[in-house]
């Protein structure tokens, strides 16, 4: 029996899949080629899913697949075919925001299913009304306090789902139509263009004009509140992300993944780790963190008030491809280094290790100046070095 809550993080591709389980997630989250909200993401073949899921159910983690789009009825004539697959690889649960796609989902196959928080579920009444529809679990509106939450579970008696990291939305649980105006993408269809990142004119009646990114949210960040999450009784935290990179998939997993295991061992998270931790989220692209709802309603400190910017601190170098004990480390490249540059490898447990790339050589040992995207450079071996694991590089 869980004692903790699940660590859920996003695969964006079966490459963050096998990342993001490998750096600690207990389940992931992933879409198929349609009916989920993230298009823009490279997503699954069904080939991949099949892969993803073996690979996951491998290592002991779980799988869920987003139906979260909101479908119309010729989307409904075309999910049973997916459904029917989903339930044949063991997809662990479906995430499911309408009520035409639930009934779908319970006439064509068996697979568990979670409610999204695109249906915003933010009381006690909607969660037992989702409850007799036949859902298993509900993943709360991020307009929720943990309060709020620990209510839900136990008068609705339902597993909880609370996120923990990553983009808010300034709409209610993404129910946003902006896009469909500034760029005709349907956001709520998977085409959802970040409109609201965008900085505005305002014109005042006073003829005053200013320019203002008044609806873009900072990022969300609980880390320090995991011990509440976990005296709330949450069942899954979760972590935002599927368009973002490996780095992220990793770093955010790992760290996460860390913080619980030092819960299980003592009731808090020490101030040395707190301050580890934080410097970690802070290597990764974002914005300005905030806990949004988690400890009460957000309010104006929770607005992102500058424009959007890719400020990246580090970058994956490359993926350990395979690894030689006191010889090499394969290393795929990701993005271009010099021999010499100073580079960190992130084990799955433990804190990154640095080391220089005092020698670089490619397949057939011949010497590199600078590495290049795509190709196999063996790196000086690293003590504890595995394979898949990520290879990062400070920028700044």
């Amino acid at each position: 029996m869980r004692t903790r809550p699940e660590l859920l993080s996003p695969a964006g591709s079966l490459d963050k899949l096998k990342i993001a389980v490998l750096y600690g997630a207990d389940a992931v989250y992933c879409g198929g080629q349609k009916f989920g909200l993230r298009m823009a993401s490279d997503n699954f073949t069904n080939e991949e899913l099949k892969e993803g899921v073996v690979f996951a159910h491998s290592h002991g983690s779980k799988v869920y697949v987003v139906l979260n789009g909101f479908l119309h009825d010729e989307d409904l004539e075309t999910l049973p075919e997916f459904l029917k697959l989903l339930e044949e690889i063991k997809v662990d649960a479906v995430i499911v925001s309408d009520l035409g796609t639930i009934e779908t989902v319970k006439s064509n196959c068996k697979v568990p299913i979670h409610l999204s928080t695109q249906a915003s579920c933010l009381n006690v009444e909607s969660a037992k009304l989702w409850k007799s529809k036949g859902v298993e679990r509900v993943v709360l509106g991020r307009e929720v306090t943990l309060t709020d939450a620990k209510e839900i579970k136990e008068k609705a008696e339902i597993e909880v789902e609370v996120f923990i990291h990553g983009s808010m939305c300034m709409a209610y649980s993404g129910n946003c139509t902006i896009s469909n105006y500034t760029q005709g993408r349907d956001s709520n269809r998977g085409g959802c263009a970040h409109s609201c990142r965008f900085e505005y004119s305002i014109d005042y009646a006073e003829g005053e004009n200013s320019k203002s990114t008044f609806m873009s949210s900072k990022d969300l960040e609980g880390v320090a509140l995991l011990p509440e999450f976990v005296a709330a009784g949450v069942d899954s935290i979760k972590v935002e992300g599927r368009m973002k990179g490996p780095h992220y998939a990793g770093t955010i997993t790992k760290i996460y993944a860390d913080a619980l295991r030092e819960l299980e061992v003592n009731e808090k998270l020490s101030p040395e780790s707190l301050a580890y931790y934080d410097s970690e989220l802070l290597k990764v692209t974002h914005r300005d963190y905030s806990s949004g709802s988690l400890s009460h309603a957000a309010g104006e400190e929770s607005i992102y008030s500058e424009r959007e910017h890719d400020d990246k601190e580090y970058e994956v170098s490359g993926v350990v491809a395979d690894v030689v004990a006191n010889e090499f480390i394969l290393l795929e490249v990701r993005h271009a280094f010099f021999v010499g540059d100073e580079l960190e490898l992130m084990p799955f447990v433990g804190k990154s290790q640095k080391f220089r790339a005092k020698t670089v050589l490619n397949f057939i040992n011949e010497t590199r100046e600078k590495t290049k995207p795509g190709e196999l450079v063996k790196l000086p071996w690293v003590p504890g070095a595995e394979k898949l694991n990520l290879v990062r590089r400070r920028l700044v």
